[in-house]
């Protein structure tokens, strides 16, 4: 996401800059942090294939931009983006870019994302296929489809999976032909940071997303129960990240994480704490920052095992 609704003037802005704003740049660093913490449990193990970690890293970011970009396109044919949103235009029902545009950018994204991933199913077999394609499916059936999950509530459980549990899982695969219990346990916080982002998303729209019908985990929830719901999951994925540490897998080193501590402290206060969209949308970057930080460290202390 970027940041608050200032493109009050659409003629102000160019071809490129719109085109960054549909694909929503800050929410980019859960499409490459599971695959930074995957490959690099995957080299705790032996040597690394880096052309696989390459494709692994742009194939998830072709999802996630494709994932975008269908957001972007089915919210808008669903009325759910008004002018009343805290949050930043979306491209489609802001009129600045047609819709047949932004659909057929969508399909360039998905596939990118398949060319990505052939090399992946040539290494680690046909099991990539099916996760690109489950992946690729759940991005357009998020707000697409006759009945998008993203409009029932289950977005929050939808980015674990995917950005958690399959991304981390998938990367480490994909070097290592074979999932060690290691790699269910760390995909576990990241899929937690993961979906922590998209809950100050769904804490922000909460009253907007009501009027239009979209009943998402925050709307259901209500504001008090999601900000709890927030600083829980941002919380337990510190205990969760040390784990395979603590059970004698690994060195203290992944206990580098604990740095981005004070981050997450401050973003958990400002979640509780505000309603109005200038600082959402702050706290909304904050919450991608935090992920990336978290990972790169987790990253880090896993390559010095």
């Amino acid at each position: 996401m970027t940041g608050e609704r200032t493109q009050k003037n659409p003629g102000a802005l160019s071809s490129l800059q719109i085109w960054l704003i549909a694909a929503r740049p800050r929410t980019l660093p859960a499409a490459v942090a599971p695959v930074l913490v995957g490959t690099a449990l995957a080299w705790t193990v032996g040597p690394l294939d880096w052309i696989a970690f390459v494709a692994a890293a742009l194939g998830a970011l072709f999802i996630q931009v494709g994932t975008n970009l269908s957001n972007d396109y089915s919210d808008a044919r669903r009325g759910a983006d008004t002018e009343e949103r805290l949050g930043p235009v979306r491209v489609t029902a802001g009129g600045l870019v047609p819709p047949k545009q932004v659909l057929f950018a969508t399909y360039a994204s998905f596939a990118a994302a398949v060319l990505c991933g052939v090399y992946l199913i040539i290494v680690a077999g046909p099991v990539l296929l099916l996760i690109g394609a489950a992946s690729i499916l759940a991005g357009v059936l998020y707000t697409g489809g006759p009945r998008p999950y993203g409009y029932e509530g289950f977005g929050e459980l939808f980015v674990f999976t995917f950005f958690g549990l399959v991304a981390v899982t998938g990367s480490y695969c994909v070097q290592r032909q074979a999932l060690e219990w290691e790699a269910f346990v760390l995909a576990v916080p990241v899929g937690l940071l993961a979906s922590a982002i998209l809950v100050v998303n769904n804490v922000r729209d909460l009253e907007t997303d009501r009027r239009a019908g979209k009943r998402t985990l925050a709307v259901r929830l209500g504001r008090t129960q999601t900000r709890r719901l927030f600083a829980s999951i941002v919380t337990i994925a510190y205990p969760a990240a040390l784990l395979p540490s603590l059970l004698g897998s690994f060195n203290a080193w992944p206990a580098l994480i604990l740095l981005t501590i004070p981050i997450a402290a401050a973003l958990i206060k400002t979640v509780s704490s505000h309603t109005d969209g200038p600082t959402l949308n702050s706290a909304l970057a904050r919450a991608g920052g935090l992920e990336l930080a978290f990972c790169v460290l987790l990253t880090i202390g896993l390559l010095l095992n």
